[in-house]
């Protein structure tokens, strides 16, 4: 290819060599020089060059000059007795192929500005040749869409070295058209599949690729009127399975089944358990066949059980999932930690919701109630303003828990009888004993504390207290409002002011003693 020199001058270069090609099929040969403007070292011309292809490939597909079918063999074509112009379009075909390879290189170059341009040129391709297929209908009225050219796209987003993020959201704009989705939730069944096809470790970066893609994908709540395509169709057809939003929940959930089978890093069970109740259930064809994986993380331990309570309270609620040891495992997730877990929040309001029914037997709200009274005498002030509240509101919707805090004709106890460590509620003992922590956080050194663990020393009112309010506090807010509280302007410190150091005249201690 020619160099100028000038500013700019690789792009002028460029431009005439695309008015030449457009113009004259006899001038084909400077598409040669025009990709090889691709494997350019300086991103600049790079992006030229990927502007001056999409140009040119763009104005061939919608021409039709490029051939439509099965591409046969270069070579075979051209030493063949078909005409002129069906080598030309074969020809044509095979370098179109070549710059779609080269951009799909190009996703993984150092500059972000040549790897966004890439991947906007290889959607306008993915547009330009779903409305101009190269593919032949197998029947009037067949969906085609490109597949192959999509796979390309799906497969340099998805890498194995590099992290994508940032590709990854400006491929999200995208998903908002219901043929990309559906398309994007197919492909990405595939790469996966490839990947950890006989391959022992996957490297973390493909995980967290994937995650990412995966979860930007979201579905409508309910089936829209007309389907919105990024792809358009002269006729598109409701009997297509990419407008129907049933085929896309059987694609959703394809897409995520295929990804959770594998071995993950616990780093993204936990990115998946905290969106898997609000962005993953909810879409599901079927929701149950979720069953073993919460299950599995709920048994898990630790943290992950925390966050899997989410899903599996949505299963338990909603489809009916029994679970026999549910209660025992929350129960040995009591721990002194719960109160320092990023997940406290979700843990205590659904531990609330799960608590909350009157048909719970007295020995497991005991349990539970004991439990957190314990845990409490070492928690911190935030976390002792929600649980007080939580414990006493178990008290209200089970009055036969209440003599945990008033027996009037029990028995004199030299010694607790409730075991910590057992864990089953049910063998604990719990509702022999009594929260003699609450009265003793009575004296707890905050004064908001002590004024709520009070409450039991008075009749507890029917309407519960809400703990919606004390999920999220934090340190910083419990301090912020010690210090806006209004303190008198003038402080007593004693009923009779001193008059002099040893008091008045007629005191004792003046009769007798003196400065002098």
């Amino acid at each position: 290819m020619e160099r100028d020199r000038g500013p700019g001058g690789a792009g002028r270069v460029l431009g005439r060599l695309l008015e030449a090609v457009l113009a004259s099929r006899g001038e084909a040969n400077a598409v040669f020089d025009i990709l090889a403007a691709l494997q350019s070292e300086d991103p600049e011309e790079i992006q030229e060059a990927v502007r001056i292809c999409s140009r040119l490939f763009g104005a061939l597909l919608e021409r039709g000059e490029l051939f439509v079918g099965r591409l046969p063999s270069e070579e075979a074509v051209m030493t063949g007795s078909q005409g002129a112009t069906h080598k030309y379009k074969v020809w044509m075909r095979h370098r179109y192929h070549s710059c779609r390879n080269r951009l799909g290189e190009l996703l993984a170059h150092p500059s972000f500005q040549v790897k966004e341009l890439a991947l906007s040129t290889l959607m306008k391709f993915v547009q330009l040749e779903g409305s101009h297929p190269l593919e032949k209908p197998k029947w009037e009225g067949n969906y085609l869409f490109p597949r192959e050219l999509f796979k390309l796209v799906m497969e340099g987003l998805l890498s194995l070295e590099e992290d994508r993020a940032l590709l990854l959201s400006q491929f999200q704009e995208y998903l908002e058209y219901d043929d990309i989705r559906y398309h994007t939730m197919q492909a990405a069944v595939g790469v996966v599949a490839r990947v950890t096809d006989g391959q022992a470790e996957v490297p973390l970066t493909f995980w967290n690729n994937t995650f990412m893609l995966l979860s930007a994908v979201s579905l409508p709540r309910q089936e829209g009127n007309t389907p919105s395509f990024y792809v358009k169709h002269a006729e598109p057809s409701d009997k297509w399975k990419v407008a129907h939003l049933k085929e896309h929940r059987k694609a959703f959930q394809l897409m995520w089944l295929s990804f959770l089978k594998h071995k993950l890093p616990v780093s993204l069970y936990k990115k998946v358990l905290v969106i898997m109740h609000d962005s993953i259930l909810p879409h599901l064809a079927q929701p149950t066949l979720m069953m073993d994986f919460l299950t599995s993380a709920y048994n898990i331990g630790g943290a992950i059980s925390l966050l899997a309570l989410n899903g599996l309270f949505i299963l338990i609620h909603k489809h009916n999932l029994e679970y026999p040891d549910f209660y025992r495992k929350l129960y040995s997730l009591l721990e002194p930690s719960v109160f320092h877990v990023k997940y406290r929040a979700r843990f205590f309001h659904l531990a609330d919701l799960f608590l909350s029914s009157s048909h719970l037997p007295a020995y497991l709200v005991a349990a539970f109630a004991k439990r957190l009274s314990r845990l409490a005498l070492t928690a911190p002030p935030e976390a002792l303003l929600m649980v007080l509240p939580f414990i006493c509101n178990l008290l209200r919707r089970h009055p036969a828990c209440r003599v945990l805090v008033h027996r009037p004709q029990g028995p004199e106890l030299d010694a607790d009888p409730y075991d910590p460590r057992e864990q089953d509620p049910a063998r604990s003992c719990a509702l022999e004993s009594s929260l003699w922590e609450l009265q003793a956080l009575q004296k707890h050194y905050h004064p908001e504390v002590s004024k709520a663990a009070s409450i039991i020393n008075q009749a507890l009112c029917v309407p519960e207290a809400s703990i919606a309010p004390l999920l999220e506090l934090t340190p910083y807010e419990v301090f912020e409002r010690d210090l806006k509280k209004k303190v008198p302007e003038q402080v007593p410190l004693e009923f009779i002011p001193a008059v002099g150091l040893l008091g008045r005249q007629e005191d004792l201690c003046a009769q007798y003693f003196s400065l002098s």
